[in-house]
C-alpha cells in the first residue's frame, strides 16, 4: 500500500500576520492585469514537495535493509527455528506499492547484522554466537536462489571477485579469493593470530592490495585479485614479535608501532620509509583531502602533512571527528552537535546543531540528519558540509527511528512497529 502526502519543508512554519490591502481605487483595467499576473505567478510556482509512503510487508520484530536497488527484510525465527530473508523491489513508478521479488531460507544459527549487493549477489551476514565468527551467505539477486555459503565477510575486489577475510575464534583465519557465482575459492592467505589487516582501495572502490602485519613486525603486500605477495618489509628487526598496528591512506602505509608513541609512514608501492610523526596513542588515521588526520584514542584531533608527516594543526578535546567531505570535517561536539571545520586550517566554517546521522548506502551519499522536532515529528536534513548547512528535507509523522537513507529513499521504523519506505519527489 502507497499514500502520496504533501511535503512539508519546514517544521516550525513562520506565523504570518494578516494583512488587510487598501480599498483599490484604480480603473477596472488595472485590476484585471494584477489578477491576470497573480495567475501566471502562481502557475509558474514551484509545487511543493509530495512524499511517498509505502510499508513494507515485514512482522514488527523484523530487521529491514535498503541495499541495491531494493528492501530486504531478515524474519525472526518461526516456532520451528526457520528464518526466512524476504527481498522486495522499491515502489517504481513512486506510488505503486513495494512489490515482493522473493524469499529464501536463511541459516537457523546466527545472528544477522547486514544485508548487501554485490557483484549480483545478495550477501546475508551473521555472526555464529557459538564461536563469534562472521558466517555469509550469497543468494542471486534476481531468483533467490542461494549460490553459496562461507564463513568471513565478503568486500568486492578487482577482477570482479569477492574477497573474503575470515577470522576464527582464536584469532587465526584467511584472506581468501571467491568467485562470486559459483562461491570456488581461488586462493587463500593465512592468517595467524594477532595479525593486523587493511586494505586499499582503487577508484572504483574496489580492493586491489591487502595488507598483513605479521605479529613478528613483518609487513606484507598482496594482490587482491590474485593473492600474490608483492612485497614485504621488517618493521621490528631482530627475532622478536610486539604488538603494532597498520592502516592504509592514500598511497601511504601508516603503522603504529609499539607502545604508541609514534606514527611512521612508508611508501605503499616500494614499503620505503618515509616520516616519523610524533603522534601518540594514534586511534586510526582518515584521508582529509590532500592531508591526513589523526585521531588520538583520548579524542581531539591532529591533522598532518602525507608528505613530510608534519603537524598542521591538533584540536584538543573530546571533539569526535563524523566525515569528512570535500575539504571539510564533521565533528561532533559533546553537548552542542555538529561543527564543520576546515580540514586545511582547523577553522569552524558552521554549526549545524544536533542531529542523529543515518546510515547511509553509498559512501558518496548525502549526509543525512535526523532529529525530533517540538511537535514529535522527526525532521530529516541533508548536512551539506560545503555550504555549511542543515537543508531540511522532509518532516515525518510517526517516525520512530532505525533510519536508512539513500537520498530521496528514506526507510524508517514507525511509532507502530511497522516499516515503512519515503520517497520525496517533486
Amino acid at each position: 500500500m502507497s499514500i502520496i502526502e504533501l511535503g512539508e519543508i519546514r517544521d516550525e512554519p513562520a506565523s504570518v500576520p494578516a494583512v488587510h490591502r487598501p480599498r483599490a481605487t484604480g480603473r477596472p483595467q488595472r485590476s484585471a492585469a494584477v489578477l491576470l499576473l497573480s495567475l501566471v505567478v502562481l502557475a509558474g510556482a514551484t509545487p511543493p514537495p509530495q512524499r511517498t509512503v509505502s510499508v513494507v510487508p515485514a512482522s514488527r520484530t523484523a530487521t529491514a535493509y535498503l541495499a541495491g536497488d531494493g528492501v530486504f527484510v531478515v524474519d525472526p525465527p518461526t516456532p520451528d527455528g526457520d528464518r526466512h530473508l524476504t527481498a522486495y523491489a522499491q515502489p517504481s513508478p513512486p506510488g505503486a506499492g513495494v512489490r515482493r521479488r522473493w524469499q529464501a531460507s536463511l541459516a537457523r544459527t546466527g545472528d544477522y547484522l547486514d544485508v548487501r549487493v554485490e557483484r549480483g549477489l545478495v550477501l546475508a551476514m551473521a555472526v555464529i554466537a557459538a564461536n563469534r565468527v562472521f558466517q555469509t551467505t550469497a543468494f542471486d539477486a534476481a531468483t533467490g536462489r542461494q549460490r553459496w555459503r562461507h564463513p568471513g565477510a565478503p568486500q568486492p575486489a578487482v577482477g570482479g571477485g569477492l574477497l573474503v577475510t575470515d577470522v576464527r575464534g582464536d584469532g587465526s583465519g584467511a584472506m581468501s579469493g571467491v568467485e562470486p557465482d559459483t562461491g570456488r575459492v581461488l586462493w587463500s592467505v593465512p592468517t595467524p593470530p594477532a595479525a593486523g589487516t587493511t586494505y586499499h582501495l582503487d577508484p572504483e572502490g574496489q580492493i586491489d592490495r591487502f595488507v598483513l602485519l605479521q605479529p613478528t613486525g613483518e609487513i606484507q603486500v598482496y594482490d587482491a585479485g590474485t593473492g600474490h605477495l608483492l612485497r614485504s618489509v621488517d618493521t621490528l628487526p631482530g627475532d622478536r614479535s610486539a604488538y603494532q598496528r597498520v592502516q592504509i591512506v592514500g598511497d601511504l602505509l601508516l603503522l603504529v608501532p609499539p607502545g604508541s608513541t609514534r606514527l611512521v609512514g612508508y611508501g605503499l608501492a616500494e614499503l620505503e620509509p618515509r616520516w616519523t610523526a610524533e603522534v601518540t596513542l594514534v586511534s586510526h588515521v582518515l584521508d582529509c583531502g590532500v592531508l591526513l588526520c589523526a585521531v588520538p584514542q583520548t579524542g581531539g584531533l591532529q591533522v598532518l602533512d602525507p608528505a613530510t608527516g608534519a603537524v598542521r594543526w591538533s584540536e584538543p578535546g573530546q571533539d569526535v571527528l563524523a566525515d569528512v567531505r570535500h575539504g571539510r570535517l564533521l565533528m561532533a561536539v559533546p553537548g552542542q552537535g555538529y561543527a564543520v571545520r576546515d580540514a586545511a586550517t582547523g577553522r569552524v566554517r558552521a554549526e549545524l546543531g544536533a542531529w542523529s546521522l543515518m546510515p547511509v548506502l553509498r559512501a558518496d551519499d548525502p549526509l543525512v540528519g535526523l532529529r525530533q522536532g517540538a511537535d514529535g515529528r522527526m525532521v530529516v536534513a541533508e548536512l551539506d558540509l560545503v555550504a555549511g548547512r542543515a537543508r531540511i528535507v522532509d518532516v515525518l509523522r510517526g517516525v520512530a527511528g532505525s533510519c536508512q537513507a539513500s537520498l530521496p529513499v528514506l526507510l524508517c521504523q514507525r511509532l507502530d512497529g511497522t516499516t515503512a519506505l519515503w520517497r520525496l519527489t517533486r
